[in-house]
């Protein structure tokens, strides 16, 4: 598994540039992207502290800079990066030094897993910290909007604790008639209620936590010169310089008729006098709220007048915004009471339609259209025609957010061109297009849909004369172009959009396909078909899976789910779940990149697994006798586990005698045969 999706940011306090480099590796054989630099002087340091680190690493010891002074340094500058200290021999002094002096953990050279594990966690914090800090920047600036709402609203608003109050804004102020907020804080808020109310008011205010339904009295009120005012006051809870508090809003009930009246119009548009783009803009976030929660559809329309700056230039301001005028009443008398109608922009209608699906509303439109080209408007004693080319949306509980839904209705509209048309948004369709712009989800998206990957196979050949036929199933996916991606770029991109469980679950399927095929001409074939981290840890695939096998009548022994050892390591539990599963539906399972953690066999001993396919980084100079040792002594005892062994990464013949003489069973390799989109290796028959 890779500690972090993105790039981690690595400083290495070491002389030894080998020993750099291996600590280097341990990342990114752990599936990590790393940037790093190694730390060579206290100057070097001061440098490298301009840029951003995620993690400092250090020796037990340096020739130029001492632990201890690049620990100090970090602190010194207030510098959030996580430090990891080796000591030597395990020493429980140096250990309690290294934490006293700042690092974050210390352990001994060489423990190499512990150390990914520690890695791992205090990224994983650092990326908890950062996130924090960034809110808390969230929160002070959305609190000093908020503060500026309050001090500009119009409504009446206070914050009272234990009957006292705290805040008053301008417009409160000036309600009570009262200059400067310091002569109301403190002050009892029953002050400001006239002698008869007070009574009700103690009451309401004992009561309001409890009764949700009653929130709001209305009341007498005293201004400050003495007069009473009749007020409708409205509490709800709520919290003042993080304590908590009542909000209390007051309205004057003889000035009601005038505020209605001011909000009616502060949600039309002038022109036109149907809703302005504010107003319809909260009408479609609720749709969209009660779509997600409630699963209650909705439709949205987005209406575009065709030939805007033509007739614009045309008509003038004033004849276009009468041309607008009766365009409005045409709306109208034909939507009625269905749906909720806006001037969205200078020459845009919108329309929002409660429980309609796009299909469902798409004959009124036809309908509308008609109606729209066959209208002749009268402006300024000339006729005038239009057009209308209409988007449309629908809103359902996949809606992420209004604005959304808004785009997908304009790039509809906008795709007609003129000509009194109307289109209905295609996912199919976008998801065409963004794939065609070059975006790798929406290309992997697309190709899951229309079953668009390729599968290819390379073969697993036995060096014990065994006569079945292995082959690992790979993937590739093709662009709009034809051109082929490389796993590299689509794989990452599929597991942070969340694909990654899908598309493991299409390579079963159809490689299920393709082997029930072949083995019907008489092959005795078995495939290897790689697992990600998200899948291992899916309670849900051994059922899956089980029922796929059984539809397809295909021997539960044909698959061999394989799986890495670094997630292994990281999901050891689930991994264990898994394969003791698989044994019992007598599917076979594998464990690939094996060997790269310091101690492999912990792990494998709580894995049942059949298989075992060794790091390629087992060849690298095997003409050297120290490391044919070592290739010969990992697997034997392999093999003393019960468990057969591929090597993968044949590229010339010069590593076969070596492999012959270690005991490896399978190999594998392009020296072999390279991936292939048929299953044509010949094999060599039993004994050859």
């Amino acid at each position: 598994m890779a500690i972090e999706k993105k790039t981690v940011r690595l400083l290495i306090l070491e002389d030894s540039q080998n020993e750099a480099e291996r600590l280097v590796s341990l990342f990114r054989n752990a599936g990590s992207a790393t940037r790093v630099h190694r730390l060579t002087s206290s100057e070097d340091l001061a440098e490298a502290l301009q840029q951003s680190w995620d993690l400092l690493i250090a020796a037990p010891s340096s020739e130029n800079l001492s632990p201890a002074e690049a620990i100090a340094s970090i602190r010194r500058q207030l510098k959030d990066i996580p430090i990891v200290q080796l000591v030597q021999d395990n020493d429980s002094d140096l250990i309690t030094e290294a934490l006293a002096l700042g690092a974050q953990d210390a352990l001994p050279v060489g423990e190499d897993e512990r150390l990914m594990l520690v890695a791992r966690r205090e990224l994983a914090n650092l990326e908890e910290r950062r996130a924090r800090r960034a809110a808390e920047i969230a929160l002070r600036e959305a609190e000093k909007r908020c503060q500026l709402l309050l001090d500009s609203s119009v409504d009446a608003i206070a914050y009272v604790h234990d009957g006292m109050h705290i805040y008053a804004n301008r417009a409160y102020l000036q309600l009570f008639g009262y200059e400067e907020a310091d002569e109301l804080e403190g002050m009892p808020m029953i002050d400001l209620i006239a002698g008869q109310d007070q009574a009700r008011f103690r009451d309401f205010i004992k009561n309001y936590a409890s009764a949700a339904d009653v929130r709001e009295l209305q009341c007498n009120g005293i201004r400050e010169d003495g007069h009473q005012l009749r007020l409708r006051m409205s509490l709800s809870p709520a919290s003042y310089d993080g304590e908590p508090c009542i909000q209390v809003v007051m309205r004057n009930e003889s000035n009601s008729e005038l505020e209605e009246k001011l909000r009616e119009i502060s949600t039309q548009d002038l022109v036109t006098g149907l809703y302005n783009r504010n107003h319809f803009m909260e009408l479609l976030d609720e749709a969209t709220k009660r779509a997600v929660s409630a699963s209650q559809a909705a439709c949205l329309c987005y209406i575009h007048i065709d030939r805007y700056p033509q007739l614009k230039a045309e008509l003038g301001l004033a004849g276009f915004d009468r041309l607008l005028a009766d365009l409005a009443d045409l709306l109208r008398a034909h939507f009625g009471e269905t749906a909720h109608l806006a001037r969205f922009a200078d020459d845009v209608f919108a329309t929002l339609h409660d429980a309609v699906t796009p299909e469902q509303a798409r004959a009124g439109l036809a309908t509308l259209l008609k109606k729209a080209e066959g209208h002749l408007f009268e402006v300024n004693g000339r006729t005038v025609q239009i057009t209308l080319s209409i988007g449309v949306a629908g809103l359902d509980e996949m809606t992420a957010k209004a604005q959304d839904v808004i785009d997908r209705a304009h790039r509809c509209a906008d795709a007609l061109d003129g000509g009194n048309a109307l289109k209905l948004y295609d996912p199919a369709e976008e998801l065409a297009a963004a794939a065609s712009r070059g975006s790798i989800v929406a290309m992997v998206r697309q190709a899951l849909e229309l079953d668009g990957f390729r599968l290819l196979f390379q073969p697993i050949i036995s060096l014990r004369g065994e006569a079945t036929e292995h082959y690992e199933v790979l993937l590739r996916l093709l662009n709009p172009q034809g051109e082929e991606v490389a796993p590299a770029d689509f794989l990452g991109a599929t597991m942070e959009a969340g694909l990654a469980e899908t598309l493991d679950r299409w390579v079963i399927l159809n490689a299920i396909k393709r082997l029930v095929a072949h083995r019907a001409k008489g092959h005795d074939t078995r495939l290897f078909i790689h697992l990600c981290a998200a899948t291992l840890q899916d309670p849900s695939l051994l059922p899956w899976l089980g029922a796929a096998l059984k539809a397809a009548r295909l021997p539960s022994d044909a698959l061999v789910l394989q799986f890495n050892e670094s997630d292994a390591t990281t999901y050891l539990k689930q991994a264990k779940a898994l394969t003791q599963g698989l044994a019992e539906l007598h599917c076979q399972s594998a464990l690939i990149h094996f060997g790269c953690s310091t101690n492999p066999f912990t792990a494998l001993k709580h894995l049942p697994v059949d298989y075992v396919k060794i790091d390629g980084s087992f060849l690298k100079d095997l003409d050297e006798e120290p490391n044919r040792e070592r290739l010969k002594s990992l697997l034997h005892d392999l093999h003393a586990e019960g468990k057969a062994t591929i090597v993968p990464d044949i590229e010339n013949t010069s590593v076969l005698a070596p492999l012959w003489q270690a005991g490896a069973s399978y190999i594998q390799g392009y020296y072999l045969q390279g991936p292939s989109a048929e299953m044509n290796y010949d094999f060599p028959a039993e004994g050859q």
